[in-house]
């Protein structure tokens, strides 16, 4: 029973301190907009050059900035999130007072203020003076954050919204990119995954690969990966000084992927292992002695099969490149020249050469020539043995970009399957039968 009464006590006591804050102190009038004190007045984010955050769980970090950008210091040295720490120095310059709360508080714990959740230290260039934001608890109502300066006694009120801004850890404020590269200066690409390379090399403007085909790249497909790899995060760091025990542990000492960009001379090699306890996968970048982790779903990208990198049209020519078109169908060629117009603004028109000459309607042609370079390869097979490309239905000879480049595509049926081999590349692919009908029927269309 004395246990009961002492605790109803307690609350009423308590109840009272807080109605006291709450309708003598937070019930002041609220600061006209117009008239908010800035808390740092006359300070300018791009002047903040040194910055220390205490975070809520009472890790300390230094951050420096150089001509390189920001740099943490300190408790370790790495690169820093340019964008989080800008995020920091930016609403320290623009940072107001939302309320005054106490001139002249008689107990900074009334507020969190006596052991802050956060410390905001900084300096600015050209001053010797060091800044020091002190942030407490929330206000009553939620809406705000106590907060002080060090030099001046009276607690007042900033946005609640910005306690995400301010309470950072070292590996909020740490740069997570996986991999840095200069993905313009990327001239090949080698994937390891599986015991198995793929090897893609840039040609002029143009991906090609190289192993274990030397065939034509999807141009998204690839620089979909070079995405991937630009843009992955670590999500944690696991040891900032892995010893080779530790890379046997986390599966990298034998990586299950290993890629590996080239940029002329340099390069830059990822290396990722075993699972960790999550949905990560354990990750290095192969000069740091860092062991990471980021997301599996990276490990599926970099493990996708040859044929997610091939080119899958048959045809790189479009309807407006055109320049020449032959095509032999049981037994019968036909051949189609474009015609420039003449004069400037004389239309091109299209003419058949064979087998009987004459003209060919321009739309005509266009719908003949958007079919066959809209053929989509489905899949791909090894070799061309039973796809009927020994006994051809039709083979497809097409000049382009004013007769520069030539491709040639043969057909073979199988009953239903039609398959298509081109002449630079082994092996053949698989393509819709309805596509193959459909070009074959535009055809028909400028015989007529």
């Amino acid at each position: 029973m004395r246990g009961l009464r002492s605790t109803i006590a307690l609350a009423v006591v308590l109840g009272g301190l807080a109605a006291y804050i709450y309708f003598v102190t937070w019930k002041r009038p609220a600061t006209d907009e117009s008239a908010k004190e800035k808390v740092f007045a006359s300070i300018q984010a791009d002047t903040i050059s040194e910055v220390h955050v205490t975070s809520g769980s009472g890790e300390t970090t230094t951050l420096q900035k150089t001509d390189a950008g920001w740099q943490i210091t300190s408790p370790t040295a790495a690169r820093a999130d340019d964008a989080e720490v800008s995020g920091i120095t930016a609403n320290l310059a623009s940072l107001e007072i939302e309320r005054v709360i106490d001139d002249n508080p008689s107990d900074l714990k009334d507020f969190g203020l006596d052991q802050p959740l956060v410390e905001i230290g900084f300096k600015v260039t050209d001053s010797p003076d060091d800044r020091l934001l002190l942030i407490g608890g929330k206000s009553p109502t939620g809406n705000g954050l106590f907060a002080k300066r060090d030099t001046d006694k009276r607690v007042f009120l900033i946005r609640a919204s910005l306690e995400s801004t301010f309470n950072r850890s070292s590996f909020d404020l740490r740069n997570k990119t996986l991999l840095a590269f200069d993905r313009e200066k990327v001239d090949r690409i080698d994937l390891i995954a599986d015991g198995k390379t793929i090897q893609i090399s840039k040609d002029g403007g143009e991906w090609k690969i190289a192993r274990p085909l030397q065939v034509r790249a999807d141009f998204g497909a690839v620089e979909g990966v070079l995405g991937r790899l630009q843009t992955a995060q670590m999500k944690s760091i696991v040891t900032a000084d892995a010893s080779p025990a530790d890379l046997k542990k986390y599966g990298l000492d034998t990586p299950n992927i290993t890629a590996t960009l080239s940029l002329g001379s340099a390069r830059a090699t990822l290396l990722l292992g075993g699972k960790a306890e999550d949905t990560t996968v354990y990750a290095r970048d192969a000069s740091r002695p860092v062991v990471m982790t980021v997301e599996g779903i990276l490990a599926d990208d970099l493990k996708k099969d040859l044929d997610t990198y091939r080119r899958k049209d048959v045809f790189e020519f479009r309807a407006y490149n055109a320049t020449h078109v032959e095509i032999t169908r049981d037994g019968q060629t036909a051949v189609f020249d474009k015609v420039k117009g003449a004069g400037e603004k004389g239309a091109d028109t299209w003419r058949r050469v064979s087998p009987d000459s004459g003209d060919v309607p321009r739309e005509t042609m266009d719908t003949l020539l958007g079919e066959l370079s809209n053929l989509r390869i489905e899949s791909f097979v090894d070799s061309t043995v039973n796809t009927g490309l020994n006994q051809p239905v039709a083979t497809v000879v097409v000049k382009f970009d004013d007769g520069k480049k030539e491709e040639r595509a043969t057909f073979g049926r199988v009953a239903k399957d039609v398959f298509v081999a081109r002449s630079s590349e082994p092996g053949a692919g698989r393509i819709s039968e309805t596509s193959f009908t459909d070009a074959m029927k535009a055809l028909d269309g400028v015989l007529k």
